[in-house]
């Protein structure tokens, strides 16, 4: 037994740092503060260090959400966080709770009338919600554009909200309200605990029709077009392209631009940039994250004789942005794409 203690101990040192508890500062930092901010402030996401959403939710609501995320909007779900990692993030919002303030939801039934909700959810909610619950568009963030909302109102009909929230968190949620936010307490509005029943029993029923999921896993990641032109009457061609689209051409440069030394740059690889500006604004409107691939940019590349022209596909970029409201303008983005494209090289 004396032999073994040396062992174990040796064990025990060196597996202290592997069982350490995940730190949840640290990783809400890597994975949330971008969207939430670094101390639940809101910003691309809503804010999440409110106390009347804090005290209106459980760790289940939170860890649901963290897991499974909302389908079409904007929060991805977080499939590779271990379950200890996501304990963790909850822990660490949990910390922001001022003093005294805990969450507590009654857990009674809900015994709502939908038809009765429906009717007071059109009066009270669909203004902000929507009118099937899809919430408002966009994430919330507009830079120095004016906007209706400070923060951008939920989809109450997406399915990770609904696998997240259970009755009692809708339900205080109504009750309380967040203060700070447009969403008032709706006993402050005046409605009866039935009535605030009935609008749950409504928003539930929104589990029959859920949204679609954003898919496009067959989706190509680059339009590639030929051209039976040269290289630079392909590069006319294409700029007057753009121009008749509505499109002010930003500048023509060669692909190798600032990668290489000056004037050795491959003559043939050429990126023409060109932009719509009311076209990025209400793209910028509903995800920031447009920006990067903006303005719109075609590559021209000349090999062996043959030409052909590049972009990347707005369309397969839609699943990365995880948000239903960039569907339709990246297939807007596409067919100007090969409209352009097609044009130039008829």
């Amino acid at each position: 037994m004396r032999s073994l203690i040396p062992t174990l101990l040796t064990l025990i040192a060196f597996s202290g740092p592997l069982l350490a508890a995940p730190n949840g500062a640290d990783l809400f930092s890597r994975h949330c503060a971008a969207c939430h901010g670094h101390t639940g402030e809101g910003g691309v996401g809503v804010p999440i260090s409110l106390p009347d959403f804090l005290a209106s939710v459980d760790d289940t609501y939170l860890a649901r959400t963290i897991r499974l995320g909302r389908p079409g909007r904007i929060m991805p779900a977080f499939n590779s966080l271990s379950d200890a990692q996501v304990n963790a993030i909850v822990g660490h919002l949990r910390s922001w709770e001022p003093e005294g303030l805990k969450s507590s939801l009654s857990q009674r039934p809900i015994k709502g009338d939908a038809g009765r909700g429906k009717a007071l959810y059109e009066k009270h909610c669909i203004v902000c919600h929507g009118e099937r619950g899809e919430g408002g568009s966009g994430t919330g963030v507009t830079f120095s554009r004016p906007r209706d909302y400070p923060i951008i109102p939920p989809a109450l009909n997406n399915p990770g909200f609904l696998a997240s929230a259970s009755d009692a968190v809708i339900r205080a949620t109504l009750i309380r309200g967040r203060d700070g936010t447009p969403m008032s307490s709706f006993v402050k509005q005046g409605l009866s605990g039935q009535q605030i029943d009935d609008i749950v029993s409504y928003v539930r029923s929104f589990e029959e029709h859920p949204v679609d999921e954003v898919g496009h896993d067959d989706t190509e990641t680059a339009i590639v077009m030929a051209s039976s032109y040269g290289l630079s009457e392909t590069v006319e061609n294409l700029k007057r392209a753009a121009i008749g689209k509505n499109f002010r051409i930003i500048r023509v440069q060669h692909l190798e631009s600032g990668f290489v030394e000056e004037g050795k740059e491959d003559r043939r690889e050429v990126i023409v940039y060109f932009c719509n500006f009311n076209l990025i604004d209400s793209a910028l409107k509903l995800d920031p994250r447009v920006g990067l691939f903006m303005p719109c940019r075609i590559t021209v590349v000349e090999r062996d004789r043959r030409v052909q022209l590049m972009a990347i596909n707005p369309k397969y970029l839609a699943k990365l942005y995880n948000n239903h409201d960039m569907d339709e303008s990246c297939q807007q983005m596409y067919d100007i794409y090969t409209e352009i494209m097609e044009e130039a090289t008829l």
